[in-house]
């Protein structure tokens, strides 16, 4: 028909009007309504992640701003966020009081000794709730979420009264042991915890593996060493890593064992009379608090830093770990 365009050669203006001319009214304002959600909904987004990652990051940025500026900045009202007198002064002398490279040394000692037997008991015994059955499971799983539940501070005292007179004769207070042998039996600090991850991974591993490995006539040790362990080695990292963490930032379970010997956490809970006696040779001196804040951000920023460059490095095995592992949907 002449006068007319093939629909080849409108616009794409041309050809949403065209079809709109044969929807109902209900169906065009429905269109509208979702074109505008659509052109809003990206906006949203942003302003919602901005926020979000704002919230996130905003102590840490205070925290490098502060650790390298000089205690003078903090009572000029002129600095926020850029320092006048950029130093790095604060860091040594925070440093000097932690005692840290001593302080370091003795929580990865303590920190990744730790973290590797207690992957190794809580694998185990993730492996024995989810393959086997045996007289009891369910009320020793029981227990089991109930190390979960229940907080450190409920059994801190018989801990210690245990370590104190272990098995009648031995004073294992004030010593690493205090800390190895909880998390060598599968009772360590969130071993509740990391029993249930390997527990949820074993069971979706597949039977028909291990089928065939008893078949082949391995036996359920050699079983879980040569065909579990390897295919579950994405769990073994992310528990490790739950593990380091949490035995970093502890503090509360090292000062109630520790009487002498100082982690990282336990360090940075002491700073104020530790700052004190080293700086000023006095432990009790009165310190204004705003320009106290300068060494206690440092003491943060040290505290975190070798938690920080572990996850650059392996970020993508911890993110793939957590997802293999079950604890996201």
């Amino acid at each position: 028909m002449a006068g007319t365009t093939s629909p080849e050669k409108m616009s794409r203006k041309q050809l949403k009007k065209l079809r709109m001319q044969g929807l109902s009214q209900e169906e065009r304002g429905y269109l509208r309504r979702k074109a505008a959600a659509d052109k809003v909904w990206p906006l949203f987004r942003f302003v919602i992640l901005f926020g979000l990652s704002f919230v996130i990051l905003y102590p840490l940025i205070y925290m490098v701003s502060c650790a390298f500026r000089d205690r003078s900045d903090m009572s000029d009202p002129t600095v926020m966020w850029i320092t006048r007198h950029h130093t790095i002064d604060v860091i040594k002398d925070t440093m000097k009081a932690m005692n840290f490279w001593e302080t370091l040394r003795t929580t990865l000692l303590l920190n990744i000794g730790c973290a590797l037997v207690q992957v190794i008991s809580c694998a185990i015994t993730g492996y024995g709730f989810a393959r086997f059955d045996f007289r009891g499971k369910k009320l020793l799983f029981g227990i089991v979420i109930m190390m979960i539940l229940v907080p450190m501070q409920v059994i801190a005292l018989p801990l210690y009264t245990q370590f104190r007179f272990f098995l009648g004769r031995f004073n294992l207070i004030d010593t690493m042991w205090a800390m190895y042998l909880p998390a060598m039996t599968g009772n360590g600090i969130r071993s509740g915890l990391m029993i249930l991850i390997f527990r949820q991974f074993f069971r979706g591993l597949p039977k028909e593996i291990e089928d065939a490995a008893y078949i082949d006539g391995c036996g359920p040790l050699r079983t879980f060493i040569q065909v579990m362990v390897p295919n579950a080695a994405s769990a073994f990292l992310t528990v490790f890593l739950f593990s380091v963490v949490w035995y970093w930032n502890d503090y509360y379970v090292s000062m109630t064992f520790f009487v002498h010997t100082e982690t990282v956490a336990t360090m940075l809970t002491n700073l104020d009379s530790r700052l004190g006696a080293a700086l000023f040779n006095n432990a009790t001196i009165q310190i204004d608090e705003r320009e106290k804040i300068v060494w206690k951000e440092a003491g943060c920023l040290l505290s975190i830093a070798p938690l920080i460059i572990m996850y650059i490095f392996l970020q993508k095995y911890f993110t793939e770990g957590i997802e293999r592992s079950g604890l996201v949907a």
